[in-house]
């Protein structure tokens, strides 16, 4: 299995980087500088280059790393990403460093949003954060319910790799939906710690997105609960969903 680090971009962007010896991919590179200032640090050759969707701060600098290294450019199919080489819309099975990573269409962020799963990792662009998801962007509720949906499907120990660090932020939106959560208040405590010694949040398991993230917890009474009193609607999952996604819009 690759190693996998992080490369800070903008104000809270990571991108990802996976080096096995000398080789290296990287995951979703909204700017060249850092990747080629870490690149050069290193002594690594990138190979390839995943991308989750077609938003600038995810796909910005991958011209200037094409015409640098020409790797292969793994991305959606029906959007619009520079040098891409490998066009993906989920199932796909790709070769990353000599491990078999399967491609998950996660739409609802944008149409054609992508998730690389690896053994353990899971890289999710804009679909799942700590405590949050993505906004609906292109997407519909029922696309991005059934997209996490099926993130929530792999094993509690795999790790999640999202793109930005919004943890704390969505933590608080969370505590407005499960004030008494003895979870919420562990995770808090947790990400405090880090992010006041200079550390990311990210990764977490997805084992602690279940016991804290309202959005993967549609089916629980108190979050339902919480839903209904900030939108008249019934109590299917998605409904509850579209609720919880639109109080977090104006939170």
């Amino acid at each position: 299995m690759f190693e996998i680090s992080f490369i800070p971009a903008f104000k809270d962007n990571y991108i990802w980087l996976m080096t096995q010896g000398r080789s290296a991919f990287v995951v979703d590179p909204g700017d060249a500088a850092p990747v080629e200032a870490r690149l050069a640090a290193d002594g690594l050759t990138l190979e390839g280059i995943l991308i989750t969707h077609h938003h600038a701060d995810h796909q910005g600098g991958v011209a200037e790393l094409v015409e640098r290294w020409q790797p292969e450019v793994y991305a959606p199919a029906d959007e619009s990403i520079t040098g891409r080489t490998r066009p993906l819309s989920g199932g796909e099975r790709i070769d990353v460093l000599g491990c078999t990573v399967e491609v998950m269409a996660v739409p609802g962020h944008t149409r054609g949003h992508l998730a690389y799963h690896a053994p353990g990792a899971l890289f999710c662009g804009d679909t799942l954060f700590g405590a949050g998801c993505g906004r609906l962007f292109e997407g519909t509720p029922e696309q991005m319910s059934a997209s996490l949906d099926a993130i929530a499907a792999l094993p509690d120990e795999t790790r999640i790799f999202c793109a930005h660090e919004y943890t704390e932020m969505n933590l608080r939106f969370a505590f407005a939906v499960e004030p008494e959560s003895p979870a919420l208040l562990a995770r808090s405590a947790k990400v405090a710690e880090l992010r006041a010694a200079g550390l990311p949040s990210v990764p977490f398991t997805l084992a602690e997105e279940k016991a804290t993230n309202p959005f993967l917890r549609c089916c629980e009474p108190v979050v339902i609960d919480a839903a209904m009193q900030h939108a008249a609607v019934d109590q299917s999952k998605t409904a509850i969903f579209a609720a919880l996604r639109a109080w977090r819009n104006v939170f």
